[in-house]
């Protein structure tokens, strides 16, 4: 198969030394890391106010309940419990505020080794990843996170006569770790379509070999919801549910993109059978005999 000059000469810009790759690698990872590294000092400096923003649904969990929202209370056992939980929430809220950056980076990165299609290939779906993600964080938020505090509020038991007083008093460390673990998961399940999609479209994956997988995709989504979730059936479900209506949409989405390739590939064959076309027109005269 003949390379055209134009990508011969894409080719030709996108190769460069070993030492210029690796000072570039340096260059974008020095910008990654500190541009994480500002975001974690930001997120510490407010680590309290942003745990208190994420105990927010155990408040609604709690008006659900028939309790006094007000009255919320989380403890730690540990001196230095509380502490180290902050060094975590500002991880974690360092590496979110800081993830368009770091996408930016490795986009920068890898661009010039891509041809100018595969670039504006690439470029959408980078800007839908966070986008997922923070779908997957809000459904997280607003609906899981309060449902699964809920179940577990349910299970408290008032003291009587009879029996003893049992009471949920979360620890800070554990609570945060909960609703951490239930954002990674959905927002991680949230990128289905983008994954499938990019398979898609570089031809590892087709949507007739999703198609004959779904059964499959259905256990494995049980399994990894029974794994990355607590121990109730609500936020098990409640994950493996989404995860199997993304795995839909990741069918709709990879159909989309074989209809567009097909499209594509017969305009090019309709091109260069009009561009053969108009060549033997032209030569036609010049082959000619003389009368």
């Amino acid at each position: 198969m003949s390379v055209s000059d134009k990508e011969k000469e894409e080719i030709e810009k996108s190769s460069a030394p070993l030492i210029e790759h690796l000072v570039e690698l340096r260059r974008r990872l020095i910008w990654s890391l500190g541009g994480f590294f500002v975001a974690f000092l930001v997120c510490f400096f407010f680590a309290k106010r942003l745990f208190n923003l994420l105990v927010v649904p155990f408040k609604w969990a709690t008006q659900w309940a028939g309790l006094d929202p007000h009255k919320v209370e989380l403890i730690y056992t540990a001196p230095q419990e509380f502490f180290f939980t902050q060094v975590k929430l500002a991880m974690f809220g360092g590496m979110v505020v800081a993830f368009p950056l770091i996408a930016t980076q490795i986009y920068k990165f890898i661009a010039p080794g891509l041809y100018k299609n595969e670039r504006s290939a690439f470029l959408p779906f980078l800007i839908a990843s966070p986008v997922l993600f923070l779908m997957g964080a809000s459904l997280v938020y607003f609906f899981f996170t309060p449902m699964v505090m809920w179940f577990f509020l349910a299970m408290q038991q008032v003291g009587t006569n009879d029996q003893v007083q049992i009471s949920l008093l979360p620890k800070v460390s554990e609570y945060l770790s909960l609703i951490m673990t239930l954002i990674f998961s959905f927002g991680l399940v949230f990128q289905l379509p983008v994954v499938t999609s990019l398979l898609t479209r570089v031809g590892l994956l087709s949507s007739q070999a999703l198609v004959d997988k779904r059964k499959w995709a259905i256990v494995l989504a049980f399994v990894v919801a029974a794994v990355l979730t607590p121990p109730d059936p609500l936020s098990q479900c409640g994950l493996a549910i989404p995860t199997i209506l993304l795995y839909e949409v990741a069918i709709w989405s990879s159909r989309i993109i074989e209809r567009n390739q097909e499209r594509d590939r017969l305009a090019r064959e309709q091109q260069d059978a009009g561009g053969s076309a108009a060549k033997k027109a032209a030569d036609a005269p010049s082959t000619q005999a003389p009368t």
